[in-house]
Order: structure tokens, then C-alpha cells, then sequence
């Protein structure tokens, strides 16, 4: 029960930060932070990094989504490891919340724009955030023998 709640505050908070976004920045509006930290609107219509932009219906990448959350649940099913579900769970949520987005609005919205002098970082969203800690964490996992882990 305590995981579908957390699911459902994740993703709110997901959505509500692009709701944000959306309703206070003018597209590729950039907002400084800090000196390498700025918030930007960017509508991704891709997948990460913004690939297959224009190329595919945002219903075939919802598609794609849906497909492929099935198959982490199926895999966090088979798993033995505590640290490789709770992976599995957070990639899912992730997966769920830009799916939704998509969904809503036929892209991604993107804000956190990270750079170094003239170096950026691809935007990205909570959700990648959410994303890119279950894939960390499913690599931390594959080089635990245990399984109480």
C-alpha cells in the first residue's frame, strides 16, 4: 500500500513541476538558479535526449512506454533482489510519470538545464531524475551476490 502512495506523490510531483513550467515560462525560457543550474521550458516530442523527435506519433512512444513498463514489472516479478525491485519500482514510476506527460500533452516537458561554461546538459524532468537513481541503483544491485539486498 505504502508504494502505491509513494507512486502517486512521485508522480504528482512530476506533473505538477511541468504543470508549473508549463503555466509560468514561455517556451525555451531560460530562468538562472544558480551558475550552472537554470530552469528552461522544452518541449520534448523524442525519447531521451530528445531522439526520434518528429519522427514517431507520440501515441507509437506511448505505446513503446506501456510496453516497456510491462516488461520491468515482469522482470521486478522474477527478481530475488530487495535493492533490484525497488530499482525496478523506481524506473517504473519514472517510465509511468513521462508516459502520462506525453499522454497529456503529446510531448515531455523538460526544465532542469545543468551546464559548465559552454558545455549543457540535455534538459531534463523529475521523472528522468526518478529514472536514472532506479538505473543506479539496478547497477549497484548486479554486483551484490546477496539477496537479502
Amino acid at each position: 500500500m505504502y508504494k502505491l502512495l509513494i507512486s502517486f506523490l512521485l508522480i504528482f510531483f512530476d506533473l505538477a513541476t511541468k504543470f508549473l513550467i508549463k503555466k509560468n515560462l514561455e517556451l525555451n525560457q531560460r530562468v538562472e538558479l544558480t551558475n550552472f543550474i537554470d530552469l528552461i521550458y522544452v518541449q520534448n516530442y523524442g525519447v531521451s535526449f530528445g531522439l526520434l523527435s518528429g519522427f514517431v506519433s507520440h501515441w507509437i512512444l506511448v505505446f513503446v512506454g506501456f510496453m516497456i513498463v510491462l516488461l520491468i514489472m515482469y522482470l521486478t516479478k522474477v527478481s530475488n533482489k530487495n535493492l533490484e525491485k525497488l530499482a525496478y519500482f523506481i524506473i517504473i514510476v519514472g517510465a509511468i510519470a513521462n508516459i502520462l506527460d506525453r499522454v497529456i500533452n503529446t510531448f515531455v516537458v523538460d526544465f532542469l538545464l545543468i551546464h559548465y561554461k559552454n558545455f549543457y546538459w540535455p534538459a531534463f524532468n523529475l521523472a528522468d531524475i526518478y529514472i536514472t537513481i532506479g538505473i543506479i541503483m539496478l547497477l549497484i544491485s548486479f554486483f551484490i551476490k546477496s539477496e537479502k539486498i
